[in-house]
């Protein structure tokens, strides 16, 4: 018998095979946001800081910062939302801010979106989207404006055009991020 022809491993017949495991259903919740969330929102918004040019800053966000944006989000009345997982495990985060500080722009404000890196991709985005404005229609906000970067973020701006959001500009050359520079599309909805 030739070497090349001997095989000392058996294989087991297809009927007791073991049969891949079935691809788990991705499933979430969504709930408002608390201060013990603050962690999971600050490591997901910090590696977009880190990795990405959908966000402008350069620096990671401190946990004292979020606190205070929170705190101010909460005192508003405007939504804050986190996607959870069944274990508990925070998938992603939807807000609104102030547009502006000035109080004519008090019916409007600026949404924001993150999502852990594995959870891109699922339909997440879409359902924290669709809730963020219900809430933020219920908090009384007339006008949602999107600041996306002009590059890498297409997915964002396909999703906020599916939501009913409008292009209203483009500015180029605002942002300085990973040595160039870097332009914005703003989008808007209103909310009726």
């Amino acid at each position: 018998m030739l070497e090349e022809e001997y095989n000392p491993r058996r294989t087991l017949p297809p009927h007791l095979r073991a049969k891949p495991a079935a691809e788990q259903e991705f499933a979430f919740s969504i709930r408002d946001a608390t201060e013990r969330d603050l962690p999971d929102i600050r490591e997901i918004y910090n590696h977009y800081i880190a990795n990405s040019t959908v966000t402008f800053d350069e620096e990671p966000q401190t946990l004292a910062e979020l606190r205070a944006k929170f705190r101010h989000t909460k005192k508003l009345g405007y939504p804050f939302l986190v996607a959870v997982s069944p274990s508990g495990e925070i998938l992603g985060y939807a807000t609104v801010a102030p547009w502006k500080q000035k109080a004519a722009y008090r019916y409007t404000v600026e949404n924001s979106i993150y999502l852990r890196a594995a959870s891109t991709g699922k339909g997440l985005g879409t359902a924290l989207m669709g809730e963020l404005l219900t809430r933020a229609k219920a908090a009384g906000i007339k006008e949602v404006i999107a600041v996306i970067a002009d590059r890498g973020a297409e997915p964002s701006i396909a999703m906020h055009e599916r939501f009913g959001f409008t292009e209203v500009g483009r500015m180029g050359k605002v942002g300085f991020k990973f040595d160039r520079w870097l332009g914005t599309v703003l989008m808007q909805k209103s909310l009726k």
